[in-house]
Order: structure tokens, then C-alpha cells, then sequence
């Protein structure tokens, strides 16, 4: 496998914990994101932290439940898609990648079949 950091660059936040919930890897454009909260130096401190009561609460329920979680949010009027998974190692739970990149206001859905 390539060393290769292929997230580093792409105009998607990308923000990965171990099963701990403790950052272990933010992108570019993820630590831009939450720099007023700290960017890079959140790396090897707890997602926790970072989220207030019931956000905390939906957060510690996804690392025990170990399920993805996608929704979107406005903010400023800037809509974005954010999509939360399970990542693994050779079968192992490892934790969680959050994916976070905006979106038209308007989104086309198609149902193929």
C-alpha cells in the first residue's frame, strides 16, 4: 500500500478516530474547517471535546453502536452533506471517518433500478 496521503488535498473535511473516539487523522481541508476550534492540534485529543450535550451523547452512542450516520446541516447558508462510518482493520473495528463537504441547496435524487 502506498503512503500516499490520498485524502490530503480534496475539498472534502475528512476527520478519522480510533475506536476512542481520539482524532487521529485530519485532511486539509478538515483542519481549515475547524480551526477556530483548533485545526491540527486537535489531533490525539477526544471528538468529545468537541461536541456539546446531545451531540456528545449521539457521538458515544455511534462508537458503541458501531452503525454509520449520514445527515445534512445548514450553517451561514452553506448546506453540507456529512456521512460517518466505521472503519476497519483486517475485519477489527478501528473507529470512525467522518466525511463533511458542501452541497447545493437543491440536490437531485434519482431512484434507479
Amino acid at each position: 500500500m502506498s503512503e500516499f496521503d490520498f485524502f490530503a488535498e480534496i475539498p472534502v473535511a475528512v476527520t478519522i478516530c480510533d475506536e476512542e473516539g481520539i482524532i487521529v487523522y485530519m485532511n486539509d481541508k478538515s483542519i481549515e474547517t475547524f480551526a477556530k476550534s483548533g485545526g491540527e492540534a486537535l489531533i490525539g485529543h477526544p471528538l468529545a471535546d468537541c461536541h456539546p450535550g446531545a451531540s456528545k451523547d449521539k457521538l458515544n452512542k455511534l462508537l458503541a453502536e458501531k452503525k454509520p450516520n449520514s445527515y445534512t446541516i445548514e450553517k451561514n447558508g452553506v448546506h453540507k452533506m456529512v456521512h460517518q462510518t466505521p472503519w476497519f482493520i483486517a475485519g477489527e473495528y478501528s473507529g470512525f471517518i467522518e466525511f463533511s463537504f458542501e452541497i447545493p441547496a437543491e440536490v437531485p435524487h434519482f431512484v434507479r433500478s
